[in-house]
């Protein structure tokens, strides 16, 4: 059985609470409640009900905490900061594809704490905390074994809209040249867990921002991964750019980014 800290159950009870929304609206969405920030980056009425939700729940157990979401401006409290993204994978809740996830972090003197990623649909709940390991639901999350890139399933986004970047697709056929296939679920906290729990063996992105990725990187580290920037330096919080892996291909992977 996991050993939740306290911190984790009030990031669960939170989500729970605001995942009953995303449940009951998921496959629902008509165009009137969906909104675009940008080309390709879209906002719904329950991304922002859903964070409107747990910002209410949270402020009663951390009202002096600072807080950064992905749909309000940064609240500047105490050393503490909570992270939050309502819906990671708000396209895939558009068009009905149950890859989503909501994301809670805590964050303390630039470490992640403790993190949670919570799916709705599938029930599922990933939760770290810091030197106690990584779960979902009560499964203890291992990374995969394989040592060879040969062997190896690899988590990758494509850039889309205006996301592009210089050598993008170089850097996907290089990869994709030496691996056993690519998936991409179009949630970074998605694809961050499955790399957690062993069904990746690896996952790259760039241009991310910190509540896409700081849940999952506590969860991938605390089952036995590393996490590194993709050139091979060290991800902290003001990273932008991520590679995840199960350790043994770290090195196999990182090289096709120099």
């Amino acid at each position: 059985m996991s050993n939740k800290s306290e911190l984790v159950k009030i990031f669960e009870s939170a989500a729970r609470e605001a995942g009953k929304l995303i449940k009951k609206e998921f496959g629902k969405v008509a165009e009137s409640k969906v909104q675009s920030k940008d080309l390709g980056d879209f906002v719904t009425n329950t991304d922002l009900e859903t964070e409107n939700i747990l910002l209410n729940l949270l402020k009663k157990y951390f009202p002096n905490s600072s807080y950064l979401t992905e749909e309000s401006d940064p609240f500047k409290g105490n050393d503490e900061t909570i992270v939050i993204d309502p819906i990671d994978g708000t396209i895939n809740f558009i068009h009905g594809i149950p890859s989503i996830g909501i994301v809670i972090a805590r964050v303390y003197k630039e470490e992640i704490t403790d993190g949670i990623i919570f799916n709705p649909v599938s029930d599922e709940l990933f939760f770290a905390t810091k030197d106690k390991g990584a779960w979902c639901n009560n499964e203890k999350l291992m990374v995969s074994q394989n040592k060879e890139i040969a062997n190896s399933l690899i988590g990758a986004t494509i850039p889309h809209a205006n996301r592009g970047y210089k050598n993008y697709l170089n850097e996907i056929d290089n990869v994709a040249k030496k691996c056993a296939g690519f998936r991409c679920t179009g949630s970074a906290a998605i694809d961050l867990s499955l790399v957690a729990s062993g069904k990746t063996d690896a996952f790259y992105q760039r241009n991310l921002s910190l509540w896409d990725m700081c849940s999952g990187v506590l969860i991938v580290k605390e089952a036995g991964g590393l996490v590194t920037q993709p050139n091979g330096d060290e991800w902290t919080i003001d990273s932008t750019d991520i590679l995840a892996s199960n350790r043994f291909i770290h090195e196999q992977v990182q090289v096709n980014f120099k």
